[in-house]
């Protein structure tokens, strides 16, 4: 078997706080034994326990590989299979530290080689938390590429940002019109007296389709409103988005481009 090398004190440090926060001390315990690593202070805080006992061994083996294997053993995908969502935060910011180290754990369990981050940014960017979520949420494509560069560096104000812009571009895209904001939602879909938009996505025979396209209008404008028009004029550092805020947003977003998709040119 190739020795690996071994771990940075300051990474492996980082490494242990991770996974004392996420285990007990029974499994700790459970993964140690089978792992074949000495627990040489079995009774102290979990982190530091663990944080020995990789010391110890790396310090008597000159190699990290029974390290690695217990990080493989304890965020096996099995012990999280009716928790996915914990397990992708958990391996997430596993892999921001071990990205220092060349390594990536993926979501099947296991580990590949990759190209050693240099930066605490690079390697935020490459294992960015909100960018699973969203992939999680199935979130519509075009947000993604509309905003890709951001999700990258956690900016929530520009991915949201981007997010909204996208939205008008697909409904000028679809409509022939080059205006933007309300003025836009409303010559793209306003009914009239002839209840004849230029954007549709259901016939409008009914009371009821007239209702949801009216409120998917009012969605368009809500969404508008709160973050398109604001950010525009507010400095970054005065609008606070909030990694939650940011995936509900982004999510209605993505319905947004969903039901635009859908949504035909009535010809007028």
């Amino acid at each position: 078997m190739i020795k690996e090398k071994l771990i940075p004190v300051e990474i492996l440090e980082s490494i242990c706080k991770v996974l004392g926060d996420q285990n007990t001390s029974s499994q700790i315990e459970y993964c140690l034994a089978q792992t074949g690593i000495i627990d040489t202070d079995p009774g102290i805080t979990k982190w530091k326990r663990l944080y020995n006992a990789f010391i110890n061994y790396q310090n008597n083996n000159q190699e990290s590989n029974k390290i690695l294997i217990f990080i493989h053993k304890i965020l096996s995908p099995v012990r999280y299979a009716d928790n996915h969502e914990q397990f992708e935060h958990y391996r997430i910011d596993i892999n921001k530290r071990i990205l220092f180290i060349g390594l990536e754990l993926l979501d099947n369990g296991k580990f590949r080689k990759v190209v050693e981050a240099k930066t605490i940014s690079e390697a935020q960017q490459r294992a960015d938390n909100l960018k699973a979520k969203l992939r999680d949420r199935k979130v519509h494509s075009d947000v993604l590429l509309f905003c890709r560069a951001e999700l990258l560096q956690d900016n929530y104000f520009h991915a949201v940002f981007e997010a909204t812009k996208s939205v008008a571009d697909k409904i000028r895209d679809k409509s022939g019109l080059t205006m933007d904001g309300a003025d836009l939602v409303d010559k793209a879909f306003g009914l009239g007296q002839l209840k004849n938009p230029k954007l549709a996505f259901n016939t409008l025979t009914t009371e009821s389709e007239e209702s949801e396209h009216k409120g998917f209008m009012h969605l368009i404008k809500g969404l508008f409103g709160m973050f398109r028009n604001t950010t525009a004029h507010a400095p970054k550092i005065k609008w606070t988005i909030h990694e939650q805020d940011a995936l509900d947003s982004l999510t209605l977003a993505s319905m947004l481009h969903r039901t635009l998709d859908k949504c035909v040119k009535t010809g007028l």
